[in-house]
């Protein structure tokens, strides 16, 4: 049960108390007036004719020893006491008043119809009244309910947003209630945040760019070595510290959301086996010769290809990096499966850790891959890059075995491109 329900039965429930409990002092409180007034009423006509029949006038109005009179109120007459008593049997209530005289009950009775009508007509109204005070309530309640609701799942979705990136989501300000100080404190949190996270990428910015021209020498001091086995491992290294190099200034770009598409109508079948192929050469995009060991062994398969309208460059970016990440840090065999626009990169190895399942891909965030050396930059660099295309990349561990990270481009697909493919084999190996 949603809060808004919860307050707006409390309320409606408290609505409905209120009712039940005035109405009930209502009618008691008047019961009690009714019985004292007609009781005093009776109790002054009856003593006057308990003193004109002691003076000996007899008026014909009193009823002298009653053989109907009710036995509580003839008991306390014959212990000499005068009384009022309500005969409440019968279709037709009486009110009794008794006294003796001179060994004689002189009484009085007259119908209580009229005050228990009285009564009854005001149950009515008091049943009416309660019954539109609790609708009164109920709707007041549900207003409510809404409002604060509202509030509450504004502020959850603006949280929700935060914690996917947008730093510059904002609640809006307002009121002096603990919602709108909940609103300054996520507001508070969220400057306090995006500026920490500012500073962060400003200086792994800052220190890739001064990194760069010192690298690039250092690579180009490199290559100008005479050719030897320690000359191939220092060219090795330095192409590696320039690959990092690169990586951590295109985090840098992604992460301020400053990156565009340039859209172009492309085969996402053919994308992707030109994209493997030139792995497979060292031509792909950030890939060296060598740099992704085994990539002339991955296979793809083109179960219906699709024309998707996107950008070709970040779509081959992705793929390099989900496959490199397969190749490093699963085992063989590594596929890459086309579907309409869904893009899946599948292999055989021990699955992707429990943290990047839950939380994504986090940067210099290192798992337990096959060598040791963690995940790196590539799997969020590959999230960056399906953020700008418009994309969802997600990953999970099938039950069968392995990792699977898939791309869905469903909302760039233009037209299917199956039946112009299906000459083509449905899978093979660049």
């Amino acid at each position: 049960m949603g809060l808004r329900a919860k307050i707006g039965i409390a309320i409606a429930a408290t609505a409905a108390v209120v009712a039940v409990l005035i109405g009930v002092l209502v009618h008691n409180r008047t019961v009690d007036a009714q019985f004292d007034l007609a009781a005093e009423s009776i109790d002054g006509r009856l003593q006057s004719l308990v003193q004109d029949r002691a003076a000996g006038v007899d008026t014909g109005r009193a009823i002298v020893d009653p053989p109907d009179l009710p036995g509580p109120l003839k008991k306390a007459v014959e212990h000499g006491e005068r009384g009022v008593y309500l005969e409440p049997g019968g279709p037709a209530p009486h009110l009794w008043a008794a006294s003796k005289l001179n060994g004689e009950i002189i009484a009085l009775k007259r119908p209580y119809v009229r005050e228990r009508e009285v009564l009854r007509s005001l149950d009515r109204v008091l049943w009416v009244s309660g019954v539109a005070g609790t609708g009164l309530g109920c709707v007041v309640g549900l207003l409510v309910a809404h409002r604060l609701g509202r509030r509450l799942t504004t502020s959850a979705g603006t949280a929700q947003r935060i914690a996917e990136g947008d730093l510059t989501a904002r609640l809006p300000r307002g009121g002096k209630d603990e919602i709108a100080q909940l609103a300054t404190a996520v507001n508070t949190m969220a400057d306090a945040l995006a500026a920490r996270l500012q500073a962060e990428r400003d200086v792994t910015a800052n220190i890739a760019h001064e990194l760069r021209t010192p690298v690039a020498g250092l690579v180009a001091a490199a290559g100008l070595l005479p050719p030897s086995r320690p000359t191939e491992l220092v060219q090795d290294r330095a192409q590696r510290v320039r690959g990092l190099m690169e990586d951590v200034l295109e985090v840098a770009r992604l992460d301020a959301r400053t990156e565009e598409a340039d859209t172009e109508l492309r085969s996402l079948g053919e994308l992707a086996r030109r994209t493997v192929a030139a792995m497979s050469a060292g031509a792909a995009p950030g890939v060296g010769p060598g740099a992704v060991p085994d990539a002339g062994s991955v296979e793809v398969r083109v179960v219906s290809d699709g024309l998707v309208e996107t950008d070709p460059r970040r779509v081959e970016r992705v793929l390099v990096n989900l496959v490199g990440n397969a190749l490093r840090h699963g085992a063989a065999p590594v596929a890459v499966e086309i579907e309409g626009g869904v893009l899946r990169v599948r292999d055989s190895g021990p699955g992707f850790p429990d943290a990047l399942l839950a939380h994504g891909p986090q940067r210099f965030r290192t798992g337990g891959g096959s060598d040791g050396h963690g995940l790196g930059l590539g799997l969020t660099i590959a999230s960056g890059q399906a953020r700008v295309l418009g994309a969802r990349l997600t990953f999970a561990n099938p039950a069968g075995g392995g990792a699977e990270a898939t791309l869905d481009l469903s909302g760039a697909l233009r037209s299917s491109t199956e039946d112009a493919a299906s000459d083509r084999p449905r899978s093979d190996s660049p």
